[in-house]
């Protein structure tokens, strides 16, 4: 992982106070929300351009860990997140809907370097990332449409067309990219993957700034937000961590194993769901406010749980 990776906190919440800062401006704040989708979608595009899909079956050989994972990610989480927002979330219905997006998008990029730091499998859990990409993308308009009917309704058709604009697009570009440079590999290898990998945390700082720009007053004053999710986080973070080293025993996987299984199913994904979120629901600042202040609280979660991992790995 580069340095961008390393200090993903450190500007997130830099982007953050920038837009708080730019966003004092009037005229800013007024165009502000133009430039949200677009960097999205210039994330995005990196994001599956340095996916390399046709590794895909790498996933397959060892199956047991997929289907621990897959099951985990897929199947409990999402039953587990809606749960907690109707635990902890239910007078805030924004705030559940945004707390379920991102609990049910598995991380694709810095749960890679908490593995290694843990002294995981980060072959193993890189041969999975593919896998996970593909399901979130496809199972996420099915969570919205089942989850949050249970909070309010959101139109077929709109959801259709966020996912079309945020996900179909940068899909089907970078795929095709990867076509028309499938002749000339070094630049695609040496020179386009590389940027955009390195670029995608500049493009989604520059859409949290936006954002932030944009919305900053809807989160003034509702600075109790941060409040109102920590705990719900907290103890997604808690008891997913139980369920995934249970797991792992019960399945009697080595113990570098059982670390890549507890970070795949502990990290989460917020750009993807923020994309969706921004396009869905333009009306409702704060599932979108929910999914950037979400990692926030992640990410130093996950520091602490690495470092654990590190220090009871003679008990495993």
């Amino acid at each position: 992982m580069g340095i961008m990776e390393r200090l993903q906190t450190v500007i997130i919440l830099g982007a953050v106070a920038f837009g708080f800062l730019i966003g004092q401006v009037t005229v800013i704040e007024q165009h502000a929300d133009l430039f949200i989708v677009p960097f999205l979608l210039l994330m995005l595009y990196g994001l599956f351009l340095t996916i390399p899909l046709d590794e895909i079956k790498k996933a397959f050989l060892n199956v047991k860990f997929l289907s621990a994972s897959t099951a985990i990610n897929f199947i409990w989480t999402p039953i587990f997140a809606w749960a907690l927002g109707a635990v902890f979330l239910a007078d805030y219905p924004a705030l559940w809907i945004g707390f379920i997006m991102l609990m049910v998008t598995p991380c694709t990029d810095w749960y890679l370097m908490f593995t290694g730091i843990a002294r995981g499998n980060v072959a193993l859990s890189t041969s999975i990332l593919p896998i996970n990409l593909i399901l979130q993308v496809l199972l996420l308009p099915v969570y919205l449409l089942i989850f949050t009917g249970t909070i309010w309704s959101i139109p077929i058709s709109t959801l259709v067309e966020s996912i079309f604009v945020v996900l179909v697009i940068p899909f089907a570009l970078a795929h095709l990219t990867r076509f028309l440079f499938r002749k000339n590999t070094p630049v695609l290898s040496k020179r386009l993957i590389p940027f955009f990998s390195s670029a995608q945390m500049i493009f989604l700082s520059l859409a949290i700034t936006a954002m932030f720009a944009s919305q900053g007053s809807i989160l003034m004053e509702n600075l109790h937000i941060f409040y109102i999710l920590i705990i719900p986080v907290l103890v997604y973070f808690v008891i997913n961590y139980m369920v995934g080293d249970l797991t792992g025993r019960l399945m009697k996987f080595p113990l570098a194993d059982r670390v890549s299984l507890k970070l795949t199913i502990l990290a989460r994904n917020s750009p993807v769901a923020l994309a969706i979120a921004v396009t869905a629901f333009p009306d409702e600042p704060l599932i979108s406010l929910a999914l950037v202040i979400g990692p926030l609280i992640e990410l130093p979660v996950l520091v602490l749980i690495s470092q654990f991992m590190i220090l009871t790995r003679k008990n495993g």
